[in-house]
């Protein structure tokens, strides 16, 4: 059985849907891309996995539990845990309490220093600057806090919404970096991403939203190799 299933769901934006009968699902262990153009419903896919949004029709399954219906706070208490795009890390508290707020869920709660130590020691950058104010870090720096904050919450599957948007290519490259890092360690990995070459060689498989249809999905080198993909997202 998939950790994560998403089966052919219907999303809305009032009268207006935007995500159409969609399956997919992903295993333990797996790094998974969604990836797509503007507006074709990746981060309203992520939203309706996390609770934020629910499903007028079909059911997401984590881990054997239906999970469609359920409040965002029960759902992290699962352990999904989700990296929203635009970093949203409170402006005028410091990289630690930035951080300590993502272990809220009384199951990460438990174990928060141990977790800790383990964020520091994968981002060293955030502990030598643990007093700074978010505000005053860059956009990859507030990155990091913003993964490591994820991390806080100790995800089974940890959803990543567009971790590389508006970097610089050299901090692109370090955010790859870390979450292949991350995955190394165990934790299930699903990333919505424009910068497609990045994200398919980091995964193992990707699915392409069009139109908020799945219009294609295979491993990652299938992906990579198809004269679709290279036309329309990798500019070749």
């Amino acid at each position: 059985m998939p950790l994560l299933e998403v089966d052919n769901i219907d999303l809305f934006y009032g009268d207006v849907q935007v995500v159409f009968d969609l399956c997919l699902n992903i295993e333990e262990g797996e790094v998974v891309s969604i990836i797509g153009g503007n507006g074709a419903g990746k981060s309203t896919l992520l939203k309706a996995i996390s609770g934020l949004l629910q499903p007028a029709s079909g059911t997401i399954v984590f881990d054997g539990t239906k999970i469609h219906d359920l409040p965002p706070e029960s759902i992290v208490n699962h352990g999904i845990i989700h990296v929203p795009e635009g970093r949203r890390l409170f402006s005028l508290m410091n990289i630690k309490d930035n951080l300590i707020v993502g272990a809220y869920n009384p199951r990460a709660r438990k174990i928060q220093d141990e977790t800790l130590r383990n964020v520091y020691s994968l981002l060293p950058r955030l502990e030598e600057r643990e007093a700074q104010l978010a505000m005053t870090l860059s956009g990859g720096e507030q990155q990091m806090v913003a993964i490591g904050r994820g991390l806080m919450g100790v995800p089974r599957i940890l959803m990543l919404d567009e971790p590389s948007l508006g970097l610089a290519p050299v901090l692109i490259k370090d955010i790859f970096n870390t979450v292949r890092r991350i995955a190394d360690q165990g934790t299930t990995v699903l990333m919505v991403e424009q910068d497609v070459n990045h994200s398919l060689n980091l995964s193992d498989r990707g699915y392409v939203l069009e139109h908020g249809r799945i219009a294609m999905e295979g491993t990652a080198r299938e992906l990579l190799g198809d004269p679709h993909i290279k036309n329309a997202y990798l500019g070749i």
